[in-house]
């Protein structure tokens, strides 16, 4: 007789566990940790904490059970059963609050609703799933990527609001397209806690109207994942704009708090974890025996690097023949190396400065009055277009002056997504389309140019 279930979830972006006592099917440990793409050395990782801390000296004693995008390429190892993640949450949700018709779970690179239904001839629930699949977009890994382009610390993000802010159009369907929107918002000056209520208003629109598939989301309504565990400006945008559609749907809602009708449960970033115990426990005693983490550990050591050569076609062909094949490439497309001008102590440097306000840099170049390129900068953008603009216009000047020259700048023009706070600030000639920037200088330092593929 098994003394403990083990339940995992190898997510795309984090590893949960739990550990259930077999005789009072109580969770007696649980852990929740992201895996920055290692999932196996996360998991191993989290299973000799599990036999640390539950003293467990004969894994035979333990079931354990699977789930998660990289769940079964790890189960393997270990011993565990696969189970397939929405099976795994409806049982816990079915388990642990029977009374809910409506489950939105959102992981780091998926999203899923689940709507239970009663089937009118069994008059049991029925489960309506639905779920993403090919793009992140209107999950966790949008979440990330804005969130470090703006340099928010993990607890604050947690905290960060939804009501009463302005908001602004994201597009959501897509995470490329939502950080296009929110770099040009930021260029223009929005603020981060407006920029990330309005990534979540976007989030939620997504879900509903895609995965909804035309049901509606009636309460109960379960928040699961860990957006919707540790985010409270996605747990008030949901709380916001669910009961909006139930006001135009007519639909009769039970005289309670919002926060029972969708509510965040205990364990809420656990269900998938939990659910595959659920599952497990239906199983014959010898499936999902745990074999304890050696396995694993091999599998890390040895067996990833052979498995990548088994795998391998065998044809070893790169994309030339020979060395001499590669250099003679590499010089006659190679990139001239730019040398920057020199200037006599004393000079007067007479140019223009052009300032390109991308989204993730900034670049700048001092041109001369002969529309030459004198000197020229480039940095990694710090998240505030105006404080990246100095500091470029530093850089600038530093390379004229450090040669005991004096700048006297002309004119200046603006491009890129922060072109018009630029122009603003610096009271520039002109604010320039990126698009027709570069032509201008496409066609003057290459009179030939038919293209220009800028990425």
């Amino acid at each position: 007789m098994s003394k403990f279930y083990i339940g995992f979830d190898v997510g795309s972006t984090t590893v949960k566990a739990v550990v259930i006592d077999a005789a009072t099917d109580e969770i007696i440990w649980s852990d929740y940790q992201r895996h920055d793409t290692k999932q196996p050395e996360k998991s191993l990782e989290l299973l000799k904490k599990i036999e640390e801390d539950c003293k467990i000296t004969n894994p035979f004693d333990v079931r354990i059970f699977i789930t998660g995008s990289g769940g079964a390429n790890i189960g393997k190892h270990v011993g565990a059963k696969f189970v397939q993640e929405v099976n795994a949450v409806s049982l816990a949700v079915e388990k642990l609050y029977p009374n809910t018709l409506s489950v939105i779970e959102l992981g780091g690179q998926d999203a899923k609703i689940i709507i239970f239904k009663e089937d009118e001839e069994t008059e049991k629930k029925k489960k309506i799933p639905s779920m993403n699949d090919k793009c992140a977009g209107g999950t966790g890994a949008v979440i990330d990527k804005i969130n470090a382009k703006l340099k928010i610390p993990a607890a604050e993000l947690c905290n960060m609001g939804y009501e009463g802010l302005r908001l602004h159009p994201v597009a959501g369907k897509c995470g490329v397209f939502a950080e296009t929107d929110i770099n040009g918002l930021q260029k223009s000056g929005v603020p981060a806690d407006e920029l990330m209520a309005s990534l979540f208003e976007s989030i939620i629109q997504q879900n509903i109207s895609v995965l909804t598939r035309g049901h509606t989301l009636k309460p109960e309504v379960l928040l699961l994942g860990g957006p919707n565990t540790f985010i409270k400006g996605m747990i008030d945008c949901w709380r916001s704009n669910i009961p909006k559609i139930w006001q135009e749907r007519k639909v009769q809602v039970p005289d309670k708090p919002i926060e029972e009708l969708i509510r965040v449960p205990d364990n809420a970033q656990y269900f998938a974890a939990i659910g595959a115990v659920e599952f497990g426990k239906e199983e014959e005693n010898h499936i999902g025996v745990y074999k304890g983490y050696k396995g694993l550990e091999d599998y890390i050591k040895f067996g990833r690097e052979a498995e990548k050569k088994l795998n391998s076609t065998g044809n070893t062909t790169g994309l030339s023949k020979s060395p001499e094949e590669l250099d003679a490439f590499i010089q006659k497309y190679k990139v001239e190396k730019f040398t920057p001008a020199t200037f006599k102590p004393g000079e007067i440097v007479r140019g223009f400065i052009g300032i390109d306000g991308g989204s993730t840099s900034t670049k700048a170049a001092l041109v001369s009055l002969d529309k030459q390129v004198l000197v020229k900068a480039y940095q990694l953008s710090k998240g505030n277009p105006i404080e990246d603009c100095i500091d470029i216009l530093g850089k600038i000047q530093e390379q004229v002056e450090a040669q005991g020259a004096t700048l006297e700048i002309l004119g200046v023009g603006t491009t890129g997504y922060a072109k018009d706070i630029l122009k603003d600030v610096l009271h520039a000639d002109v604010a320039l389309v990126e698009t027709v920037a570069h032509t201008q200088a496409g066609l003057h330092f290459y009179p030939q140019t038919d293209v220009i593929c800028d990425v």
